[in-house]
């Protein structure tokens, strides 16, 4: 059975047929690290997250390669930083940590390979020299553009001419601009913005050189799949494709272009403004990840998601029901077979509502069926809904490994001024009201206070390590301290 996606360039369904089923190649549009994830930014992530597994699932894990760039340049960042006061690799290190928290929870897998758009500056810069040369692109004033006009078929994936492009889009009006839809390729960086040496001066690149330039040195010119959200479309996308094919000499940058669909909250667009932003992480503190996952996908992936509360509940029922049911493997399921309904239902264009409704009818089979609940089991890890057993046991013993160590090393850095022996419990405790570079930083402190004769600034420190229950107990030969019981 092959399976069947629908590509947004020719607007129908078609068998997918990779270039190379021993090397696999997709990639997606990852975030722009300034902030948290919200839902909107959750659902491409969960859909081709789907849309990984399947194909590792059909062409083997080693034969699958998918980048999904970190985007730690722009505007967006800049502004951000600046209202906050911190540096930009400070901000982005931040929130690129919170996204990956937050898109683990929801079962998403790391991508193969996530490039940062700061760490390809070369890629691109070569890639715009590429493309003055072939006289697709023009610097003017410092700013590098792509001239639009340059390429005649030039909204192809949109469906679009440039007059009715022209007209739906905010259309920066700029006196270095040859046509109002030539966009930037570099721009200048003035005083504290992030730049790079160029040779058209100090600068940073625009949005849409990014991905091209880490697409081609990750996938190479040409690749089987590109996705994103629908609102990618234009100009994001439509630009990616004149970048790229002008640059490799009229070659096709993706064989297949997949979109997922629009994002409401109760019927209505999701801003600030109105008051039904809602972010991942918020999202969290209340659903387990399984519900949220469950939630997005029981809509399919190219209609609007009208996200709503009740919704959501709905989902968080069925996953703790299936949870239930599946509960207690130790062992890993055997892959789901080609003619299984689930995978029926995903091989046409990742049906997941359809995948879902089998799930539905399986699970009743599941109450008196070891077999059948095996099979469900199968189906929750190809959807993201569960993790395979054997992998959970590694994660776990992985985890306890890692928490031990960072105790002994905390036991180890906390005995420093340590009047006894701590057990394991006490150290516990310490390291939960105070860590131990803060407790001995509190202590080598106040000992230079005590030095220094400022008996007021000592006496500070030794009352606040006294309200977290920690004794300080001065001599001739130092300072130790002990827990008050």
């Amino acid at each position: 059975m092959a399976l069947r996606l629908y590509n947004s360039m020719s607007r129908s369904k078609q068998d997918f047929k990779p270039i190379s089923d021993q090397n696999v190649r997709m990639y997606v549009c990852g975030p722009t690290v300034y902030d948290y994830a919200h839902i909107g930014n959750a659902r491409p992530a969960v859909v081709f997250d789907v849309l990984f597994r399947l194909l590792r699932q059909i062409y083997g894990k080693d034969h699958v390669t998918y980048v999904r760039n970190i985007t730690d340049v722009d505007d967006k960042i800049n502004k951000r930083a600046a209202e906050e006061g911190v540096e930009i690799a400070e901000l982005t290190a931040k929130t690129t940590a919170q996204y990956h928290a937050d898109m683990d929870a929801l079962g998403v897998l790391r991508p193969t390979i996530e490039p940062r758009a700061t760490e390809h500056i070369a890629q691109m810069i070569a890639m715009i020299e590429k493309l003055i040369d072939a006289g697709y692109a023009y610097c003017e004033q410092r700013h590098v553009l792509f001239h639009v006009p340059a390429m005649p078929d030039y909204g192809k994936l949109s469906g679009r001419s440039l007059d009715e492009m022209q007209a739906g889009a905010r259309i920066e009006i700029a006196p270095y601009k040859r046509d109002p839809m030539d966009f930037v390729l570099w721009k200048p960086s003035i005083g504290v913005q992030p730049g790079w040496d160029s040779p058209w001066g100090r600068g940073r690149p625009g949005w849409h050189i990014e991905c091209s330039a880490m697409s081609e040195h990750h996938l190479g010119e040409t690749f089987d799949i590109h996705g994103g959200g629908i609102d990618l479309i234009f100009p994001h996308h439509e630009n990616e494709i004149a970048q790229s094919t002008c640059a490799h000499g009229g070659k096709v940058m993706a064989n297949y272009w997949i979109h997922n669909g629009y994002l409401q909250v109760e019927g209505e667009k999701m801003s600030k403004s109105l008051g039904n932003f809602i972010t991942v992480h918020d999202l969290l503190d209340q659903w387990p990840g399984e519900a949220i996952r469950l939630a997005i996908l029981m809509t399919h992936y190219r209609q609007p998601l009208n996200w709503t509360q009740k919704g959501l509940e709905e989902a968080a029922k069925i996953a703790r029901r299936w949870e239930a049911l599946t509960f207690g493997f130790k062992a890993s399921p055997k892959p789901l077979p080609e003619d299984h309904p689930v995978m029926v239902a995903l091989m046409d264009d990742l049906n997941t509502p359809a995948a879902i409704s089998a799930l539905h009818a399986l699970s009743k089979q599941a109450q008196n069926s070891q077999a059948a609940r095996a099979e469900m089991l199968a189906a929750l890890i190809l959807l993201g809904l569960a993790k395979d057993p054997v992998e959970r046991a590694e994660e776990t013993r992985a985890m306890i490994a890692e928490q031990a160590a960072e105790m002994g090393q905390a036991y180890k850095a906390i005995r420093k001024y340590a009047k006894t022996p701590l057990p394991g419990r006490d150290a516990k405790h310490v390291l939960s009201l105070i860590s131990a570079d803060e407790l001995n930083a509190l202590i080598e402190a106040r000992l230079a206070a005590r030095a220094a004769k400022d008996w007021a600034e000592a006496d500070r420190i030794r009352d606040q390590l006294a309200k977290l229950g920690i004794a300080l107990k001065d001599s001739p030969s130092g300072t130790e301290w002990e827990l008050r019981r």
